[in-house]
C-alpha cells in the first residue's frame, strides 16, 4: 500500500517547521506481524485517556506561564505566547470532542438490547 501509513507518518510530522518535545509522534508496533491484541501489547484505553488529559494540563499550565511571563515583562517575544496559546486551546477542543464522542459511544451502547 503506497498511500500514508504509520511508517511513513513520523516522516511526515518531521516535515513540518515546529516539532519539539509535547508534538505528536507514531510509535511502531513492538512487533510487526505478530498475533498479539492490541490491548495486551499496549496500554489501556484508561492509560492512554489519563495520559491525554495530563498533556492537554501540561500544555495550558505552559500557555498561563507565558502569558504571566508577557504581562510581566519577563519575555517579550509574543509570536511564542501566541503559539503556546494556541496549542493549549486546540488540545483543549480535541479533548472535548473526544469527552463528547465517548460519551455518545456509551449512549449508544447502553442503547443496546442484550
Amino acid at each position: 500500500m503506497a498511500g500514508f501509513t504509520v511508517s511513513s507518518a513520523n516522516n511526515f510530522l518531521d516535515t513540518g517547521a515546529i516539532r519539539d518535545s509535547k508534538s505528536l509522534t507514531i510509535e511502531q508496533p513492538l512487533s510487526s506481524g505478530s498475533s498479539q491484541s492490541v490491548g495486551a501489547a499496549g496500554k489501556s484505553f484508561a492509560d492512554t485517556l489519563k495520559g491525554a488529559i495530563e498533556n492537554v494540563n501540561q500544555l495550558q499550565k505552559a500557555s498561563d506561564k507565558s502569558a504571566q511571563d508577557l504581562a510581566t515583562g519577563r519575555t517579550d517575544n509574543v509570536a511564542d505566547v501566541m503559539i503556546a496559546a494556541e496549542k493549549a486551546d486546540i488540545a483543549l477542543r480535541v479533548m472535548v470532542q473526544m469527552r463528547n464522542k465517548i460519551i455518545d459511544a456509551y449512549q449508544e451502547i447502553m442503547k443496546m438490547q442484550v
